[in-house]
């Protein structure tokens, strides 16, 4: 997708305060207005400014927004944002606009599934919507951790400061990627005597030096010896569970996958754990070694690119 530099949209500097801001919107929002313009290309310009304001004028999505860096990346349409970008950031449930009208750039960025809100009356608290990152691990099993929150507050001003909470967040046995885990009156504050609203925490997975997840399925890479992969046998394998005895079969091929039923995520039903088997040579460092390959070079003629043929 494009990457939208909101600030050159509007032709506001980064520390453009909220009045500047308004500023320049209305200038340009009259420039470009389907009633007063109709060159080719003003609606689309329209569009790009009232998406620009959106993002500018919410202290929460500029936040964040900046938090994408000083700089425009490299890349142009190419461009995604990175794992974690918005990690702790709460995102008020504000409404009053049509996401359909904005870009895949907005949406990807600002977009949250809107939960229930449940109750009546306005005195309710918004509910606000984050991202969580859990590790592998803790999804098997379940756990409790800290969060650290940062909700970006306007000053008298109009300049954006964050301020820091932390939660306790019980990450419950199973959760997936894309579901969410509701805190209760974590949102934001009531009026009056109304309650606070609910927090929204959309769950992804940590990047993990083994498992790869998918849906509650768990996929791994397992190297093995050549001589285990020709001969097959058994050898120790990890799971979020523990360590495990795998059968390999004789004659097992690199890309050759095993699959442990119910071993990955639980669940009803639990997923699934696929080892891509990879064999992996040793070092030849010695002459001994070196002797041991030769003979069996003679001994076992081989010949891998047969099949390409020639």
């Amino acid at each position: 997708m494009e990457f939208k530099n909101y600030y050159d949209v509007l032709g506001v500097s980064r520390g453009a305060d909220a009045a500047e801001i308004k500023k320049a919107f209305r200038k340009l929002a009259r420039t470009y207005h389907p009633d007063i313009n109709t060159g080719a290309e003003a609606e689309a310009k329209f569009k790009d400014v009232n998406e620009a304001y959106e993002v500018l004028k919410d202290p929460e999505r500029r936040a964040a927004y900046d938090q994408l860096g000083k700089e425009p990346p490299q890349g142009g349409a190419g461009y995604s944002p990175p794992p974690g970008w918005d990690s702790g950031f709460a995102f008020s449930d504000s409404g009053g606009h049509d996401d359909a009208a904005f870009s895949e750039f907005f949406e990807t960025l600002f977009r949250r599934d809107r939960a229930p809100r449940g109750g009546m009356g306005a005195a309710r608290g918004a509910d606000s919507h984050g991202r969580i990152e859990v590790a592998v691990e803790d999804a098997f099993t379940g756990a409790t951790r800290q969060l650290s929150l940062r909700s970006p507050v306007v000053g008298p001003d109009g300049t954006v400061t964050l301020k820091h909470r932390t939660i306790a967040v019980t990450i419950p046995k199973g959760i997936g990627a894309g579901q969410h885990i509701r805190l209760a009156g974590q949102g934001e504050p009531g009026f009056g005597q109304g309650p606070a609203g609910d927090l929204f925490l959309e769950v992804s997975f940590a990047p993990h030096p083994v498992y790869r997840p998918d849906g509650r399925d768990l996929h791994l890479d397992l190297p093995i010896a050549p001589w285990e992969a020709a001969l097959g046998g058994h050898v120790v394998m990890p799971t979020p569970g523990g360590k495990v005895d795998l059968r390999i079969p004789r004659n097992a091929r690199t890309g050759q996958k095993m699959r442990l039923k119910g071993k990955g995520l639980p669940g009803t039903p639990a997923g699934d754990i696929y080892a891509t088997l990879k064999i992996v040579n040793p070092k030849v460092e010695t002459a001994q070694a070196r002797a041991f390959f030769e003979k069996m070079s003679k001994e076992m003629p081989f010949d891998p690119r047969a099949h390409l043929g020639g």
